[in-house]
């Protein structure tokens, strides 16, 4: 049995909790958050122990989710790796890359694993669109969602923004050239609407809109490569692809459509199961420390550039899809 803990159990640190606890081959030792209230009724729920300091953990258990506040995603990280406890270290992988570069010396200095909380890589859709990318050239790419009083510490751009940055990372293996970016507050005093023109050494580029204010809550990913184009749906987990092929017509071509076949299932419980087999093989994470800073670098120039890019008093924004 792998023994785990879960850190913070809010919203999301639940769900890692509800999951770690129906596993099998893993014991749910305990759950840790400042909220007594918020925590013993999530281990009462799962049939653990509650426990109101992380170092509570220390000595317990083999691997750990970090499921707190941004801001504390480096100390508590670091704390647990220290002890020689392999550590999920939800996205993003911190505030700063400061302390994502504290969090990845950390774990190589103590030979343990460091996985980031990157959902999207186990997403089915995203595992079987890997079968059919040939060379993309051109992203268009949404991420809207209504308003929720969560992870209200950091912008859009670290929040949502970032799962894109990750799998376009994953996906386009050139250096990124030019970087332009706009972003405004709405509800909160940080950016929640952002969009990001970005272009690679080969030629691609993206255009990533990001909204924690939207009407409806949208997952999209679409793209032209050659002789197709590509769109995905992250929330009903669908690939459709359309191919240009010769045919005898006018034109000599013809588009033909087709959905890839993809059995769906729960992505974090692919990520924690992706975790835990690391954990127990020593492999490393399909999404490490690494991938968790570049992804992060990536943000934070995102950011950069908003403040760069955008005219005093200029609001204007590219408007979002319907």
């Amino acid at each position: 049995m792998v023994r785990v803990g879960v850190v913070g159990v809010g919203a999301w640190g639940q769900k890692h909790a509800r999951v770690y606890a129906a596993m099998e081959h893993v014991e749910l030792i305990g759950v840790c958050d400042a909220d007594p209230a918020a925590g013993q009724a999530v281990a009462q729920k799962y049939k653990t122990q509650y426990y109101k300091r992380p170092q509570d953990l220390f000595g317990g258990v083999d691997a750990v989710s970090i499921v707190v506040p941004t801001a504390g995603h480096s100390e508590v990280g670091c704390a647990f790796l220290e002890q020689g406890i392999d550590t999920l270290v939800e996205k993003p992988l911190a505030s700063t890359l400061a302390d994502a570069d504290r969090l990845i010396a950390c774990a190589a200095r103590h030979r343990r694993l460091l996985q980031v909380g990157h959902l999207e890589r186990f997403n089915p859709a995203v595992v079987a669109l890997r079968t059919i990318l040939t060379d993309p050239r051109f992203f268009e790419i949404h991420r809207l969602g209504v308003f929720s009083p969560r992870s209200l510490d950091i912008d859009v751009v670290l929040d949502v923004m970032i799962h894109d940055l990750d799998i376009l990372l994953a996906l386009v293996p050139s250096p990124i050239v030019t970087i332009r970016a706009l972003g405004i507050p709405i509800l909160t005093p940080k950016i929640d609407i952002a969009n990001a023109r970005i272009e690679f050494q080969n030629g691609c580029v993206a255009n990533v809109t990001a909204s924690r204010v939207s009407s409806e809550r949208v997952r999209k990913i679409r793209f032209f490569q050659p002789n197709s184009y590509v769109s995905l749906d992250y929330e009903r987990q669908t690939v459709s692809l359309y191919s240009l092929i010769p045919a005898p017509s006018p034109v000599g071509k013809e588009i033909v459509a087709r959905s890839l076949v993809i059995e769906p299932y729960e992505p974090l419980r692919a990520e924690l199961e992706s975790f835990v087999a690391c954990v127990e093989s020593r492999a490393q994470p399909v999404c490490s420390g690494e991938d968790g800073r570049r992804a992060l670098e990536l943000a934070c120039q995102v950011l950069n550039h908003m403040h760069t890019d955008r005219a005093p008093g200029d609001r204007t924004m590219p408007p979002s899809i319907d």
